[in-house]
């Protein structure tokens, strides 16, 4: 019944995390006819029963966050679980979840994409979901709610490769990038794709994926390791 109301009546939004994720997510919703988004910097505390959506673009950064929305009956609640699973953010801060709680992928590129990969802290609740993400005009696949979801995966691991081939000296930057998109017509090489999603959330998922899984493709490139520690991107910023 609470999402059948909100198909027919104004939305209000609250965001948090990023200004970039809450700027891509702005922009992605821009067209979408009687909503209106806010933004918390999180400095000040929120009164969230007004708002009939909250997303948290960096939960996966602090869980602790966790606390403020797991109360909200009901209410849909969609956080970033990249870097942790929902069952693990829930199982660290000992929340009892009454809210509806949703899984996205908000790193920077992703939300402005068509489709959106959405995992569930109970999966009996996607029907649910689905009303609302068709009042958001976005189509979404269900994952498992699991570390790395789909795209970051493979990405992440391409990326990792990738370093592996530039330590080794088989070819520069350029070429790498040149290369992938030529032949698997991806949008972005796999450097482009780090510095457009940034070093750090790149590193962190991995090393997240490597102790989930400990799959040796997640085991991070000592180029990359050093990239990260320093802060460093690919190609010079402009």
């Amino acid at each position: 019944m609470y999402f059948a109301r909100l198909m027919y009546m104004r939305m209000r939004i609250l965001a948090t995390g990023e200004q970039q994720r809450v700027n891509e997510l702005r922009a992605r919703l821009a067209a979408v006819p009687d909503i209106e988004l806010d933004y918390t910097d999180g400095d000040e505390e929120e009164d969230f029963k007004q708002y009939d959506v909250v997303f948290d673009l960096n939960l996966d950064d602090d869980p602790s966050n966790l606390a403020y929305y797991a109360a909200l009956k009901e209410k849909p609640v969609l956080v970033s679980a990249v870097k942790s699973s929902l069952a693990e953010m829930v199982y660290a801060t000992n929340a009892k979840v009454k809210c509806q709680l949703f899984g996205i992928n908000p790193l920077p590129g992703f939300l402005e994409q068509s489709l959106w990969e959405v995992s569930a802290f109970r999966k009996f609740e996607f029907p649910a979901l689905e009303q609302l993400l068709k009042k958001l005009q976005v189509n979404y696949a269900p994952v498992e709610d699991r570390v790395g979801m789909i795209k970051p995966r493979i990405i992440f691991m391409i990326i990792n490769e990738a370093c592996y081939t530039l330590q080794e000296g088989t070819a520069g930057i350029e070429d790498i990038d040149t290369s992938m998109k030529l032949g698997t017509n991806y949008p972005y090489g796999p450097f482009e794709w780090c510095d457009k999603i940034g070093i750090t959330a790149v590193f962190e998922t991995l090393t997240a994926l490597y102790e989930d899984t400990k799959d040796e493709r997640y085991k991070i490139c000592p180029l990359l390791k050093t990239k990260y520690l320093r802060n460093e991107t690919f190609y010079k910023k402009k």
